[in-house]
């Protein structure tokens, strides 16, 4: 065996939530099946950063040290002891490494805000997109709600609504995120919707999404779709009641491997440039050694909403597209997946153009172990043969508003293992990729991870000399700045 190859790493345990399954009713992961091991990506790709998480025992009481180490460098002189401050986060967050490092990150903020400033009144607003109880349930599991002595909140797209003037016209966030003298934005460097975002102003997004109500962050969605969209978060980011109660943003730098620290800035703008470096530096390197895959089942194994699922820090959704370059901004026409609604299709299931890229072709079918609901997901199993394991999640699916018509395109089998050999039996191949949120690395198929391997050098080189200098471009960065970066 490769010694780049080794035992399957552990996934993401199943989560109690009201979006998925009992976890009880996960019986059995892919990655303890037979022939079924990991690689991990620093071994793949050597010249990525050291992690702190995961790591030894203690690794989350040392990411909470460094956390505090960066915030007490920031400026907060502007909040005084009587004032109020909102802490704003995002839900994905809690889906990165186990949800822990994103809830440390909240819990250090608290502590040196009350520490540099005098200040008690810290407050927890946590905003979703469509699961609206989701963030509910992370402040219980990790004690936030505690924590914050009580004082959080759960925020949805739907809640009342405050006016925001910008310079495109009025535009609308939740009333809750701007009930503070001041907010901090905690947010992280996972690059997630790269599909939507295209890695320009990622730090920026959730004032147009998180924070925002229905109306407006419904132009990613609905009315403008990727790309044209981002402007909207800007323009609520540089509106004079945002700017006038904006302290400091602080994010959990994250890689597709792990934790690699934490990053505070009074500048959104000066972290964003520093988030659009890891974003197409670190995370670009997997994603286009994905599009090097050549068929395979894709197996979805993660407490997350179907296109929300990892391996190797990429989302089930980009995987979709990895046939093509997502970071490439002079690619025409958009691929599909970009929406991936029936924006881009017609009645007939077909796209409406013919130069429209399909989804990744690789892909040969899709084995639904476990994953949740909360997001419309029927494009998927109608264009990727889906089997989804046990009735009961089947069940879930076909009753859920948002997915009525997912189990329209899928099957079910009784078992993980039927499942599987259903899926090697139809497709003709072993190649197995695991969207399991194994930490530090990637659960495949000993088939697959024999081509990663191959190609994980040509790759490193090809992104390196070509793309990155193409993608860096293409956002006037300035590439000779990317030295300094590796160096610092």
């Amino acid at each position: 065996m490769n010694k780049l190859v080794h035992e399957p790493i552990m996934p993401i345990a199943p989560k109690p939530s009201q979006y998925g399954i009992d976890p009880s009713l996960v019986r059995k992961r892919v990655a303890e099946m037979p022939n079924m091991v990991s690689l991990r990506l620093k071994e793949l790709f050597p010249d990525l950063p050291d992690v702190i998480y995961p790591g030894p025992e203690g690794a989350l009481d040392t990411l909470y040290e460094v956390a505090k180490q960066e915030l007490r460098k920031v400026d907060m002189s502007m909040i005084k002891p009587d004032q109020s401050v909102n802490v704003l986060a995002s839900h994905h967050g809690f889906t990165l490494f186990g949800g822990q490092p994103y809830a440390i990150l909240l819990k250090a903020i608290r502590d040196v805000v009350i520490e540099k400033t005098g200040t008690k009144n810290v407050r927890l607003r946590a905003g979703v997109g469509m699961r609206f109880r989701e963030t509910e349930e992370y402040m219980k599991r990790y004690d936030l709600d505690v924590y914050y002595e009580g004082k959080v909140k759960g925020i949805a797209p739907v809640d009342q609504g405050i006016p925001i003037e910008t310079e495109v016209g009025t535009l609308y966030g939740i009333k809750a995120v701007y009930d503070a003298d001041w907010i901090i934005h905690a947010h992280h460097t996972d690059v997630r919707e790269v599909h939507f975002h295209r890695q320009i102003d990622k730090a920026v997004k959730p004032f147009g999404m998180s924070y925002a109500r229905i109306e407006t962050r419904s132009t990613y969605h609905q009315n403008l779709g990727p790309r044209a969209a981002n402007f909207t978060a800007r323009a609520i980011f540089e509106s004079k009641m945002v700017q006038s109660k904006f302290a400091f943003a602080a994010f959990l730098n994250v890689g597709p491997h792990g934790v690699i620290g934490v990053d505070a800035d009074n500048d959104l703008y000066a972290l964003n440039d520093r988030a659009t470096f890891i974003g197409c530096q670190i995370y670009g390197k997997i994603m286009t050694l994905f599009g090097e895959i050549d068929k395979c089942i894709a197996v979805l194994d993660f407490p997350c909403p179907v296109p929300y699922v990892f391996s190797a820090g990429v989302i089930y959704a980009n995987f979709c597209g990895a046939n093509t370059d997502l970071y490439d901004m002079e690619q025409t026409p958009l691929p599909a997946y970009t929406w991936y609604t029936e924006a881009f299709y017609a009645k007939n299931g077909k796209p409406l153009l013919s130069d429209i890229p399909p989804l990744n072709p690789a892909i040969k079918m899709c084995v639904h172990n476990y994953a949740w609901t909360g997001y419309p997901s029927a494009f998927f199993s109608e264009h990727i043969p889906t089997v989804v394991v046990g009735a009961e999640q089947g069940k879930l699916f076909d009753t859920e508003p948002m997915n009525i018509k997912y189990m329209d395109y899928a099957v079910t089998a009784k078992t993980t293992e039927e499942a599987m050999n259903f899926a090697y039996n139809v497709t003709g191949t072993d190649k197995v990729i695991v969207f399991d949120g194994a930490m530090g690395g990637l659960n495949c198929s000993e088939s697959l991870a024999d081509l990663l391997i191959e190609k994980a050098p040509i790759v490193s080189e090809r992104v390196e000399k070509e793309l990155l200098p193409k993608w860096f471009r293409q956002r006037g960065v300035d590439v000779s700045v990317l030295n300094s970066l590796k160096k610092g």
